[in-house]
């Protein structure tokens, strides 16, 4: 596929500039209240899994910033919640296809037989004994978590929607977090146990899933970032600090076969995730958790009914967190793509994140090593809204390409093996990687900082590091300094296959320190 350098800076200056420097954690004001449906993460990409190249995976990460050792109750997903996954496969900026995933708890009631005269008596824990290695546990487990998959060709209410299964037989599980090592003594075996074989509508070819608490994947020194970017911005790129390191997220992965997803001749699918809740909800004054086995009519903390309300939304990493204005972040976060233009297209013309850049670093010469001279782009940025909302020529824009912001991912560009991406994505000379689509391995909070600062689109004022794609001999990188936020994975942090990002950090170790 031939691409030309001018359209390539066009696309990375556009798709990357907008989202800035980490995960989507609590990046509006209602979502704060409601960590279960809080979106941090999308990645779309083709499978690079050996053998598994004619997929995609899908990964949206939900409920932030988990501490290993949360117990008694974990982190378990809301069964009163709606999580989705939406695919535009005709360039309109609206679904053609959603996944939509629903929730159940199971309370199963462990009591212990120390009551009068040898009644049970109910436990406070999740466990009382073992967990795994199978699906199956034995009977240790005090939650059950199942859920259901449905697939919605159309409008996501008003569309064909059937059912996914399991061809195997039985039902869809989510492992119990990783407690620690005495109660789950091999969680990978465990977790493993955990990815289903799909059946999904309408395709001849099934695929994967697998829902549960994932290490968190994504390098970022939280803190200091959004301490006025207090960094050193032309530092070492290492691993000597990753503040969310220690850290979990619940993943919903799906692995989809690319021949149902696209349509005719057009290989450019775009993608976002979405949460949404019942529009009413009353609390209960006295609640009581239904329990398998027991008396029926427990009602819960809740009683909920009416239309879904979308209120969490994420495709491109972090355009809510920081590109956002504050008074618009809850619009934003219920709005859909086929709308941003008129919602959100003044934020993307008059970018503030190069002007803050510009500011904190530049005042003394520390970026361009001349000082009082900006180094943020002139606006309106005419370029980046262009590119931001339809896709770009030759990379990931669809043949009949509307406005929205959605991750595009062009699926007819070859696979790069894991041990050959680049981080860094087309600044590494990897068109495989974000902004076409969005692998684990990305780090694009350095490729959103550098992109900022003009990397691509020419008015670089750092000599900063870019990817000459007309070079003699194929694409080649031009070699400078990477702008960063100190911290950085490997292809090592991550699973080889399927779903790729890497087993949860346990609340314990396996013995008694």
């Amino acid at each position: 596929m031939s691409l030309s350098k001018t359209a390539l800076a066009v696309a990375i200056a556009a798709t990357v500039s907008v989202p800035a420097f980490a995960s989507s954690h609590r990046e509006a004001p209602f979502i704060t209240t409601a960590p279960k449906v809080d979106g941090t993460d999308f990645y779309m990409f083709r499978s690079y899994e050996p053998g598994r190249e004619d997929f995609v995976t899908f990964i949206a990460n939900y409920l932030p910033l988990q501490d290993a050792y949360g117990g008694p109750n974990y982190f378990s997903l809301d069964p009163n919640a709606l999580y989705e996954i939406h695919v535009d496969n005709n360039g309109d900026a609206a679904e053609d296809i959603t996944f939509g995933f629903r929730f159940s708890n199971t309370l199963k009631g462990l009591t212990l037989p120390i009551g009068p005269d040898g009644a049970g008596v109910a436990v406070p824990l999740r466990n009382i004994g073992g967990i795994g290695p199978g699906v199956v546990d034995s009977g240790n487990s005090n939650v059950i978590e199942t859920y259901q998959v449905s697939v919605t060709r159309g409008d996501r209410r008003s569309g064909q929607r059937s059912m996914a299964s399991n061809p195997e037989g039985g039902d869809f599980v989510k492992p119990t977090d990783n407690i620690g090592g005495k109660s789950i003594a091999n969680y990978p075996a465990y977790a493993s146990n955990h990815i289903f074989p799909i059946a999904i509508p309408g395709c001849t070819t099934n695929g994967r899933v697998f829902v549960g608490q994932r290490k968190e994947g994504f390098p970022i020194n939280l803190g200091q970032v959004f301490d006025l970017i207090n960094l050193n911005p032309l530092g070492e790129r290492d691993r000597g600090l990753n503040i969310v390191d220690d850290k979990n997220v619940t993943s919903i992965a799906l692995e989809v076969p690319i021949s149902c997803l696209t349509t005719g001749n057009e290989p450019v699918i775009g993608g976002w995730t979405t949460a949404s809740l019942r529009q009413a909800r009353v609390l209960n004054p006295q609640p009581q958790q239904q329990v398998e086995g027991g008396p029926a009519g427990a009602t819960g903390t809740e009683l909920v009914g009416g239309a879904w309300t979308q209120v969490s939304r994420l495709g491109a990493p972090l355009v809510n967190e920081v590109v956002i204005g504050l008074p618009d972040k809850d619009l934003f976060n219920a709005s859909e793509p086929v709308n941003d233009v008129d919602n959100f297209g003044a934020y993307v013309l008059y970018p503030t994140l190069p002007v803050l850049i510009n500011a904190l670093f530049n005042a003394n010469g520390e970026l361009s090593g001349d000082a009082g001279v900006s180094v943020a782009p002139a606006t309106p940025r005419n370029d980046l809204l262009a590119a931001f909302v339809t896709g770009v020529d030759g990379l990931n824009k669809p043949a009949n390409g509307a406005a929205g912001e959605i991750l595009r991912l062009n699926t007819a560009i070859a696979v790069t093996p894991a041990a050959m991406q680049s981080d860094l994505g087309f600044l590494g000379c990897d068109l495989a990687g974000f902004p076409n689509g969005r692998r684990p391995l990305e780090d694009v909070t350095d490729i959103a900082l550098n992109v900022v600062m003009g990397a691509i689109d020419g008015t670089n004022a750092v000599g900063l590091q870019t990817c000459d794609v007309a070079a003699e001999g194929g694409p080649a990188i031009v070699p400078g300094p990477v702008i960063n936020d100190g911290a950085l994975f490997t292809i090592d942090d991550f699973l080889p296959g399927f779903p790729y990002l890497n087993h949860p950090t346990p609340g314990a170790p396996a013995t008694a320190q």
